[in-house]
């Protein structure tokens, strides 16, 4: 006799790539009062999230994040460099990922949507606007992520 498949709700895997402490402290802390359940990992530069997503170095399985979120000027290899490489990767092009940055620059913007970032989120300066920002994120580019997993 088969018993009925039962699921529980899956964690959202979001990769924070983010060099600023602060910065990452405070979005984890506001993913933390999420609808849904969000495990993220954060990874310092770059050259971070690339062996992170090959699963190099100290990273030593391969993890396929949901969702990327990371900043652009970052040590080592920066965001924009990362993100060439990934959306160069036919194993790791579909992985969204959103620009968090302070660059207002318009060659920025232009250049990361150059190189399929899917959004691009300029940091706002206030915990209230950050807050809103995260939100953003959680209700439109969370919202199709698949909500259970199978277990049985």
């Amino acid at each position: 006799m088969a018993t009925p498949t039962q699921k529980r709700k899956r964690a959202v895997k979001l990769l924070l790539a983010e060099d600023n402490l602060s910065d990452a402290l405070l979005i984890e802390e506001i993913f933390r009062v999420s609808q849904r359940p969000i495990h993220i990992d954060r990874v310092k530069d770059g050259q971070d999230v690339m062996d992170y997503l090959r699963g190099v170095g100290k990273y030593a399985q391969p993890s396929r994040p949901d969702l990327i979120l990371m900043d652009l000027n970052m040590p080592r290899k920066s965001g924009l460099e990362a993100l060439a490489e990934i959306k160069a990767d036919p194993r790791l092009k579909n992985i969204i990922v959103i620009i968090l940055t302070n660059s207002n620059l318009d060659s920025d913007l232009m250049s990361a949507y150059e190189h399929h970032a899917n959004f691009y989120l300029i940091k706002p300066h206030n915990l209230y606007q950050l807050f809103e920002a995260m939100n953003h994120v959680e209700e439109i580019w969370m919202r199709d992520l698949p909500e259970e997993v199978d277990e049985g």
